[in-house]
């Protein structure tokens, strides 16, 4: 079942975080919902603009309505990832998504105030949630590419202003995290204390933590063991953290690099063993389980699993 994302948040708030999960394939939304239903924990499945442009609209679409025929019990937000303002418009007037972010980030203050406020009366008007970007955020994801020394952590005063005078229902903070699997070095980690610093000046505002991925090491390893080539310095977010950002008003942990990992450890190790196969299907099989034990694994960190009665009772009442 979709739902919209303000559901998921009113229910999560201060408790869990909910996953926000990139697909871009069926093999993913299989194992992203085949483990939801494990974990019995809801979700968000985002759709990048990228994601949009390799499969095509109507068929990412397709999938995710088929995978919802498929998961009947699974309770779930779709929402467009980092969207310029075109794209948040076409998606809003689809009437498929309940959220969209629109990235005008790397714009000045001003006029990130004036695209985001134009989106959000838009939205608004079809009862679609809005979320937007404050910081700048370092590393690479599809066409976002910021040199770390020009990211810069999200000011919370002026955090309490953006909300203000834009009326966006979420926001995502630059608060240390990175994109793509490069995300700390040395002795990096998220800053709490900007975490709780924009809390205290936004009570009861979803935040939403971009760049959320472990980047497991054994990922990495096992990636390079079966010939790739990653950089085994690479270290994400310390999925032991999301529970203390929950509590801090984390609503939302985007995750992305970690699913391209698995997928590219699975067929890595799959066509090592048997290079004499061929058939894409197999290794599509073990990565759906693989990704659906990896998302359960997730829930239990992020604190999400074990919740869908609890919010099935509360969407029926």
């Amino acid at each position: 079942m979709i739902v919209t994302t303000a559901t998921l948040f009113r229910a999560a708030y201060g408790q869990y975080a909910v996953g926000a999960w990139n697909i871009n394939n069926m093999e993913q939304a299989l194992g992203l919902f085949e483990g939801h239903q494990r974990a019995q924990a809801p979700f968000i499945v985002q759709i990048s603009k990228g994601a949009r442009k390799y499969a095509g609209i109507p068929m990412i679409e397709a999938i995710i309505r088929a995978a919802e025929q498929l998961y009947p019990d699974a309770i779930f937000a779709v929402h467009l990832d980092h969207g310029d303002e075109a794209t948040c418009y076409a998606c809003i007037d689809s009437g498929f998504y309940s959220s969209v972010m629109i990235d005008a980030s790397h714009e000045p203050f001003e006029e990130n105030v004036t695209i985001t406020r134009r989106v959000v009366e838009r939205a608004h008007a079809k009862g679609i949630s809005v979320e937007a970007e404050l910081g700048m955020l370092g590393g690479v994801e599809e066409d976002i590419a910021l040199d770390e020394k020009h990211a810069r952590l999200t000011d919370p005063d002026e955090a309490k202003r953006f909300v203000e005078e834009t009326g966006v229902d979420s926001l995502a903070v630059a608060i240390g995290t990175s994109h793509g699997a490069y995300k700390f070095t040395g002795q990096q980690a998220l800053h709490f204390d900007r975490i709780a610093a924009i809390q205290e000046r936004l009570p009861g505002l979803p935040l939403v933590m971009h760049g959320s991925s472990s980047v497991p090491q054994e990922e990495v390893a096992r990636i390079n063991a079966a010939g790739g080539k990653l950089d085994p310095s690479a270290r994400g977010v310390d999925e032991n953290d999301f529970a203390r950002a929950a509590r801090l008003g984390v609503t939302k942990v985007n995750i992305d690099t970690d699913g391209r990992l698995v997928w590219t450890r699975v067929h890595r190790e799959y066509f090592r063993d048997y290079p004499q196969e061929f058939d894409f299907r197999k290794p599509g099989a073990v990565f759906i389980e693989e990704f659906a034990r990896f998302v359960v694994h997730k829930s239990q960190k992020l604190g999400s699993f074990g919740q869908l009665d609890k919010l099935r009772s509360a969407i029926s009442s």
